[in-house]
């Protein structure tokens, strides 16, 4: 499926898409936590399914697709328009296990942004404002999809994952915001990425402040 990075404003006559569903594991109004965009408002959609987990995964219930209902797109919409977030947040387990299109459709129809948080295993689908890839070491990105990243967000837990970060940000375009995030419960991270970010200052920190703010 094509990219676009334009928000494209679907007119009723063409509103089929409105009709799909999706395996969601949960959708909810809160702040953005991580990366580039924290602080803003933000609704999160979260798809089932994954083929990557991350061992220190905070949502591994969301690992089985077939655990969670299929919500029609039509239905998604109507929760999202009860609130005024900036833009909507595509996430999993790993959304690109599903064809987007007409999910990003519904959400550009009522004139929001789409951000996409993935790990980058399975090839880009719908019609994506923001590319947030967060390559995972259990299954690596298509190379398909470098191309495309906005923002590179590398959860660190050891020395190592900076090398393998420096990898990455190699194959992403010149402007791609380069983020380190150390993983939650490993603490001895948090000074490995804090003293690479102050001799490396093309990267940058992404900390996850919903867990400082204690909110979704």
């Amino acid at each position: 499926m094509p990219i676009t990075q334009s928000k494209t404003l679907i007119s009723e006559q063409n509103a089929s898409f409105l009709d799909t569903s999706y395996p969601i594991m949960e959708h909810f109004h809160t702040i953005q936590g991580e990366g580039v965009h924290t602080g803003q408002s933000a609704y999160f959609v979260r798809t089932g399914g994954c083929d990557v987990k991350c061992w220190w995964c905070d949502v591994k219930d969301s690992w089985d697709e077939d655990k969670h209902p299929k919500i029609a797109v039509a239905d998604i919409l109507a929760s999202i328009q009860k609130f005024k977030p900036a833009f909507v947040v595509i996430t999993g387990g790993e959304p690109l296990l599903h064809d987007l299109t007409d999910l990003t459709r519904g959400i550009h129809s009522i004139g929001l942004r789409v951000h996409i948080e993935t790990s980058g295993s399975s090839p880009l689908s719908g019609e994506l404002d923001w590319i947030t890839l967060s390559p995972k070491r259990f299954k690596k990105p298509l190379l398909e999809i470098y191309p495309y990243v906005d923002e590179l967000k590398v959860v660190v837990l050891t020395k190592k994952d900076l090398q393998w970060a420096e990898e990455h940000a190699a194959l992403c375009p010149e402007n791609t915001r380069l983020l380190l995030q150390h993983e939650w419960d490993t603490p001895k991270s948090m000074p490995l990425i804090v003293e690479y970010v102050k001799e490396n200052p093309h990267w940058g920190i992404s900390l996850q402040t919903h867990k400082f703010l204690q909110i979704p």
